[in-house]
C-alpha cells in the first residue's frame, strides 16, 4: 500500500511479486528436500525456513545477472541441498539450462535461476568443475550464453597423513657421524599440498630402550631423514644395545596442535659395528729394498662405493710418501730414511660420489724402524782438556762427546770408547784411561810433569755394532792452581740509579788478578754474587783476555720491591786450588746499589687478552675486563686503539670492553684492538695491551650463486643431456658435512622444463627435461637452503643458456660491434691533439714570415745609396 502511494509502477510490482512467487516455490522445494518426505512439519515452520533462505539470498547479495562466473566452495560432507547463487534474467530469457561436469551433484532451477548443490563435493576426487549456463526462451531456444561457470573446490583438513610403510627397518653403524642420515621415513597426505593441510612435520616421540637420559636419534622434521645425535655418535654400542624401536610421528597442519592429524609408526633400527676405524700403528723398516709401492695397511668404509683420500695432518704440510687406492689399501711409495723422518701421521678420509666426507677421517701413524746405517761421529774435530800437573790418579779430566744418528737407545746407537794411540808415550804409554761406555777420560798415572811434557795427543776409537770412528783429543798439562784471585780494591762504594734503567746497562767495571799461568783454568777468573742478589737481578761478564768483569742489569729494577742492594762479589778459578790453599777475603769485594723510584707506566696483568665470542653477540655484551695497575698507585684512564670498525666501546674508568655494534665474522674473523692504560698525572705515562677477538660463526648468510655464474646446453637438445653442477657459495663457516637442499621456487612452472637431481647433496645438478626448448637464455628461480642453525634459504636466479655450439662444445657467440659515444677523457685527448697540431702549424707560419722579413731587410740594406756619395756626384 505504501509503494502504491509513492507511485511505483504496477508492472514493477507485478514483476517483483512474480519473481518472489517463483522463488518462494523453489524455496518450498528446498525445504522439502532438506526436511525429507518422511518429515511432518507445520506450514508455519516451512514458511519460516523459506523466509530464512530468501533472507540469505537477498541480504547477502548472492545473486546477479548471467555472466561468466567462478565460485569457491569448501568441501564438506553434509546432507541436503546447498544454495550457491541465483542468476537473474529478463525476457526473452524464460529459463536457464546447465550443462557440463554436473556429476549429479551440481544443478540449477530453470525457472528461478538458482545454482545449487544436492550433494557434497570432495576435493580429493575432483577439485575443479567446468560448466556452462544458457538462457532459453519460452520455446527452449538459446537466446543468451553459453556462459562459463567454474566451481573451485576448497580443501579442508579431512585426511590424516599416512606413512608409506606400516613399519620401517634401518641399520646404523656405531660412531656414525651425527646428523648424517642413515635412513628415511616418508608419509603423504591426500589434502591439498598447497595448503597447510598437507604440510607434514616429522618427530621422534621416544625410542625404546632408552639407556641414557639423552636422545640417541634425531629426525629432520621436513625430509624425514633419521640420523644419530651427538650423544648417539658417542654412546651407541652394539655390545650394549644392538636394536632400538623409534616411535616416529608425522603431523599435518605444519605441526600445529589444533585442527591437525597425527600418525605414528615404529622404526626398527639395528646397531652394527663401525668398520670405519683407525688401523693399528704401522712399523716400517728404513731403507727397505722391497719393490715399491708397498702395501702397509688398509681402511674400510661401512658400505661399498666410498672414495678414499689421504689428508695432511702435519703443519706445515709435507710431501707424504703414501697413497691409498679405492679398495682402501694404503701404500708407501718409496724407501724411508729414519734419520730424515722417524714418524709420520696423516688422515685417510672416506668420501661419497659428490666429494663430501662420509665421516670424520681416521688417523694413520707410521713409525720408521731403525737399522744400523750410520757410523759414530765426533762432536768436535779436536777435543781439548786441561789437567793440573799435580792431579791425583783417578781424577776426571773430561768427557769425550760423540753421537750416532741411529735410533737413540737402540743397539745401533750404543757407543764404546777405546784409546788406540797416545803421543808422546812419555813417561809411559798409558798415562790416561777412558771408560768404555761413557767416554770419560781419567788420569791413570801420577807421573805428569809439565816441564817434561806439556801436551798429549790421543786417538780414541768410537764404535757401534757395525761402524768405527777415530776422535782426536788434546790434553794440556797446566801449572798447579796455587794462587787465588786478588781484587784490586775490596770496596767499590755505592751507585744510585733510577729504577727505569734499561736491562743490559753496564753499571760497574771490576778487576781481580791471578798469578797462575795465564790463559789457563788456574788463572781464569769467574765473578759471582755470593750475597745480596737473591733474584739474580745483576750479572757479571768476564773478559777472558784481561779478566776484567762488567756488572750489568739482568732484570728490570723495581723500587717498590728492592730499593737497596748490598752486594758481595767473589772471584774464583774454574780449576780447583791445590791442597792447603783456600779463597780468603782478598778474593771478595763489596758494592752497594741504591734504586730510586721512577714514575712508571701502568702495568697490565695477563696480557695479551684472547677472547672467543659469537659474531651474533648482542650490543652491550662484555668482551673483556682487563687487569692493570699503576706502580705508584695513580688513577688510570682506559681508551681503545685501532678499533677501525667501531665494533667496541670501553669504560674509561675500569677498562671493561663492550660490544658497540654488530660484528661480522665474514668481514673480519680475527679482530685485534689495543687497550691503552694512561695514568692521570702530568706525565701521562701509558702502556698498551693487545686484545685478540676470535669471532665464532653463526649461520647468518643464505647460500648464493657465484658472481656471473651460468650454465649452457647445446641446441638442439637431444633429450639425454647430463646434468650440470650448480656451484654454490656461502660465506658462513661450515663443517665438512654441510649439505644444501635445492628446490624450484613455488609458483614457478620451470619444473615442467627442467630437472633438479641430487637435491640432498652439497651440489645439485640441473638438466633440461623438455627437449623442445628453444635457443635462448632461461632464468630459473631456485631456492637453496643451507640447513644450518637456524636454516637460511637463498632465492637465486640461475641463468641457463641453450645455444648453438661450435666444434669444441662451447657456445657460439656473434661478434657485435658497438658504437659507443666518446668518453670525457677521449674528448679531452682529441681536443688537446687538435690544439697541438694547430699550434705547430701557426708556429711554422710565423717562423717563415719572420725569415722572409729578415731577408727583405738585408736586401734593402745592400741596395741603399750612401748620402755622401750623392753629394760628391753633385
Amino acid at each position: 500500500k505504501k509503494r502504491k502511494e509513492q507511485g511505483s509502477p504496477r508492472n514493477s510490482g507485478t514483476a517483483i511479486n512474480s519473481n518472489a512467487s517463483s522463488l518462494y516455490s523453489f524455496l518450498f522445494f528446498l525445504g522439502a528436500s532438506i526436511l525429507g518426505p518422511t518429515k511432518m512439519f507445520k506450514p508455519c515452520g516451512l514458511h519460516f525456513l523459506c523466509l530464512l533462505v530468501l533472507h540469505k539470498i537477498v541480504c547477502q547479495d548472492l545473486s546477479g545477472p548471467l555472466q561468466d562466473s567462478t565460485f569457491s566452495v569448501q568441501e564438506e560432507n553434509r546432507p541436503g541441498v546447498q544454495y550457491l547463487y541465483r542468476f537473474t534474467f529478463e525476457p526473452p530469457v524464460a529459463s536457464l539450462r546447465l550443462t557440463g561436469e554436473k556429476e549429479g551433484i551440481i544443478d540449477i532451477s530453470p525457472k528461478e535461476g538458482v545454482l545449487y548443490l544436492n550433494g557434497s563435493l570432495d576435493w580429493e576426487k575432483k577439485n575443479v568443475y567446468k560448466l556452462q549456463v544458457e538462457g532459453l526462451d519460452a520455446n527452449m531456444v538459446r537466446v543468451k550464453g553459453p556462459y562459463s561457470i567454474t566451481i573451485n573446490v576448497e580443501d579442508i583438513n579431512d585426511n590424516p597423513p599416512q606413512f608409506d610403510q606400516s613399519q620401517y627397518y634401518g641399520v646404523v653403524r656405531q660412531n656414525s657421524r651425527a646428523g648424517k642420515p642413515f635412513m628415511y621415513v616418508t608419509a603423504h597426505d591426500r589434502d591439498d599440498p598447497s595448503t597447510p593441510h598437507a604440510q607434514l612435520v616429522y618427530s621422534i616421540y621416544h625410542h625404546f630402550p632408552k639407556p641414557y637420559p639423552e636422545m640417541l636419534f634425531q629426525i629432520n622434521n621436513v625430509t624425514g631423514a633419521i640420523s644419530t645425535t651427538a650423544d648417539g655418535t658417542l654412546k651407541l654400542n652394539p655390545q650394549d644395545v644392538d636394536s632400538f624401536i623409534l616411535d616416529v610421528s608425522v603431523q599435518d597442519m605444519a605441526g600445529q596442535s589444533t585442527n591437525s592429524f597425527k600418525t605414528n609408526v615404529d622404526v626398527n633400527v639395528t646397531v652394527m659395528e663401525n668398520l670405519w676405524k683407525a688401523p693399528p700403528p704401522v712399523k716400517i723398516t728404513e731403507n727397505s729394498t722391497e719393490p715399491h709401492p708397498l702395501i702397509i695397511s688398509q681402511v674400510q668404509w661401512n658400505d661399498p662405493g666410498a672414495k678414499y683420500e689421504i689428508v695432511q695432518r702435519e703443519r706445515p704440510p709435507i710431501q707424504l710418501p703414501y697413497t691409498v687406492d679405492q679398495d682402501g689399501n694404503i701404500y708407501v711409495t718409496k724407501p724411508l730414511d729414519r734419520e730424515e723422518k722417524a714418524f709420520y701421521s696423516f688422515f685417510v678420509a672416506a668420501k661419497d660420489e659428490d666429494g663430501d666426507f662420509l665421516a670424520r677421517p681416521v688417523a694413520v701413524s707410521v713409525t720408521v724402524q731403525d737399522i744400523n746405517d750410520n757410523p759414530p761421529t765426533c762432536d768436535k774435530a779436536l777435543t781439548i782438556f786441561e789437567v793440573q800437573e799435580n792431579e791425583g790418579v783417578g781424577n776426571d779430566i773430561g768427557i769425550l762427546k760423540a753421537s750416532d744418528q741411529d735410533e737413540e737407545g737402540s743397539l745401533s746407537s750404543r757407543l764404546k770408547y777405546r784409546i788406540v794411540e797416545q803421543r808422546p808415550q812419555i813417561p809411559s804409554g798409558n798415562m790416561f784411561r777412558i771408560e768404555l761406555e761413557s767416554g770419560k777420560l781419567q788420569l791413570f798415572s801420577p807421573e805428569l810433569n809439565r816441564r817434561v811434557t806439556s801436551n798429549y795427543s790421543l786417538k780414541v776409537e768410537v764404535t757401534d755394532p757395525a761402524f768405527k770412528t777415530l776422535c782426536n783429543v788434546e790434553i794440556h798439562v797446566i801449572d798447579i792452581n796455587d794462587q787465588i784471585p786478588l781484587f784490586q780494591k775490596s770496596d767499590y762504594g755505592s751507585l744510585t740509579l733510577q729504577e727505569d734503567k734499561p736491562v743490559g746497562t753496564v753499571l760497574l767495571e771490576i778487576q781481580a788478578t791471578d798469578a797462575d799461568e795465564p790463559f789457563t783454568g788456574s788463572s781464569q777468573i769467574i765473578y759471582t754474587f755470593t750475597n745480596g742478589d737473591p733474584n739474580n737481578t745483576f750479572s757479571i761478564e768476564t773478559d777472558p783476555q784481561t779478566n776484567k768483569g762488567y756488572v750489568k742489569i739482568k732484570k728490570a729494577l723495581d723500587f717498590e720491591t728492592s730499593p737497596v742492594y748490598n752486594l758481595t762479589i767473589s772471584a774464583t778459578n774454574p780449576e780447583p786450588l791445590v791442597a792447603g790453599i783456600r779463597y780468603n777475603s782478598s778474593s771478595v769485594a763489596y758494592w752497594k746499589v741504591n734504586v730510586l723510584d721512577a714514575n712508571e707506566a701502568p702495568v697490565f696483568l695477563n696480557a695479551p687478552y684472547i677472547v672467543y665470542i659469537l659474531e651474533s653477540a648482542p650490543v652491550g655484551a662484555k668482551v673483556v675486563i682487563p687487569s692493570a695497575f699503576d706502580p705508584e698507585g695513580d688513577r688510570i684512564r682506559y681508551t681503545l686503539k685501532n678499533d677501525h670498525r667501531k665494533w667496541l666501546r670501553i669504560d674509561p674508568a675500569d677498562g671493561t670492553v663492550y660490544i658497540a655494534a654488530s660484528m661480522d665474522r665474514e668481514t673480519e674473523r680475527t679482530y685485534m684492538v689495543q687497550i691503552v692504560a694512561t695514568e692521570e698525572t702530568k706525565e701521562s705515562r701509558s702502556s698498551t695491551a693487545q686484545v685478540i677477538i676470535h669471532l665464532r660463526d653463526v649461520n647468518d648468510n643464505p647460500p648464493a650463486l657465484p658472481e656471473d655464474f651460468s650454465l649452457f646446453f647445446c641446441h638442439p637438445l637431444q633429450g639425454n643431456e647430463d646434468g650440470k653442477m650448480i656451484q654454490v657459495v656461502d660465506p658462513d663457516e661450515h663443517s665438512h658435512y654441510q649439505r644444501f637442499t635445492y628446490a624450484f621456487l613455488e609458483g614457478s612452472t620451470v619444473q615442467h622444463d627442467w630437472n633438479l637431481s641430487k637435491i640432498e647433496g652439497k651440489h645439485a645438478y640441473i638438466a633440461p627435461k623438455n627437449r623442445n626448448l628453444e635457443s635462448r637464455i632461461y632464468e630459473i628461480p631456485i631456492e637453496i637452503n643451507d640447513n644450518g642453525n637456524p636454516p637460511l634459504a637463498g632465492h637465486v636466479i640461475l641463468k641457463v643458456n641453450i645455444c648453438q655450439c661450435v666444434d669444441d662444445g662451447s657456445c657460439f657467440r656473434d661478434i657485435q660491434w658497438t658504437h659507443q659515444p666518446p668518453t670525457v677523457a677521449m674528448a679531452v685527448g682529441i681536443l688537446v691533439a687538435v690544439l697541438l697540431v694547430i699550434g705547430i702549424i701557426l708556429g711554422i707560419v710565423f717562423f717563415h714570415l719572420k725569415r722572409k722579413k729578415q731577408k727583405e731587410q738585408e736586401t734593402k740594406t745592400a741596395t741603399a745609396v750612401d748620402p755622401s756619395e750623392v753629394r760628391n756626384l753633385m
